[in-house]
């Protein structure tokens, strides 16, 4: 009896997620990796989320705006709006700069299925605006149909790189010229190809839902914080702000 590939495919994705507490997510490593993009059973690959990022009781913190996503109330919308006015309105940069670090920032994110790494099955790939407008494109493009099709769709080349005095690495998307199966032989054909499909992340609840509550309560971190260190301050409600690191972590910045 010959070796089982999908066994030793699985011994490698285990060896991949290794310090991964959760292996739903897709990053691309530096230099090239081929993905296809699958689709959902709503049609749409592409899923647009709302974020705001801050500090607040010690360490980097994110949420769903709850504005946004859900339309429900978001005190730090309400907060950075209202930061942003009276610092236009005063010329004060440091209020305007805090103001910009507290806007919500989007993110993109679409159900991959990554080459060489099959046992990991459909994950979900989080990417910036300018991957987001090439993809647009591409699908669009009508010489390459429904890229994300099961049986003509098409793979995609992407290329992550950091270039000498950028701050974040980069993305580039080049789909491959032929059309291929997503599941072929080799890795278990149809059977699989179900089994992958049936197993793809939630989308609906990729990610903890935040209320308008949790919104108030990592603002108030945020102000205590703030509070207790630093001099160079704006004030808003009587709770003063300083100016916010914008250096977000890797995988929500890049292009």
């Amino acid at each position: 009896m010959g070796i089982d590939l999908s066994k030793m495919q699985q011994k490698q994705a285990t060896l991949d997620g290794a310090g991964n507490s959760d292996n739903k997510f897709w990053k691309p490593e530096i230099g090239n990796q081929d993905i296809r993009i699958v689709c959902p059973s709503d049609g749409d690959p592409f899923k647009e989320f709302h974020f705001h990022y801050l500090e607040a009781g010690g360490r980097r913190k994110s949420l769903l705006c709850p504005k946004r996503n859900f339309g429900d109330e978001c005190a730090i919308c309400d907060f950075a709006s209202s930061l942003w006015r009276d610092s236009v309105s005063s010329s004060d940069e440091n209020g305007k700069k805090a103001a910009k670090g507290l806007f919500v920032k989007q993110r993109y994110f679409s159900p991959v299925f990554v080459r060489g790494q099959e046992a990991s099955g459909i994950r979900a790939w989080g990417y910036g605006i300018t991957a987001y407008k090439k993809l647009l494109s591409l699908v669009l493009n009508p010489e390459y149909g429904d890229i994300t099709d099961v049986d003509e769709g098409t793979d995609l080349v992407i290329t992550y790189e950091k270039a000498s005095g950028k701050t974040w690495p980069t993305t580039d998307i080049s789909p491959r010229r032929q059309t291929s199966v997503l599941c072929g032989d080799d890795i278990g054909g149809d059977d699989r190809c179900a089994e992958l499909l049936a197993s793809m992340p939630d989308f609906e609840n990729l990610f903890d839902r935040a209320s308008s509550q949790d919104a108030r309560n990592i603002l108030d971190e945020f102000l205590a914080d703030e509070d207790s260190g630093g001099s160079d301050k704006v004030h808003y409600n009587s709770q003063p702000v300083s100016e916010i690191d914008e250096a977000y972590k890797q995988l929500m910045n890049a292009k």
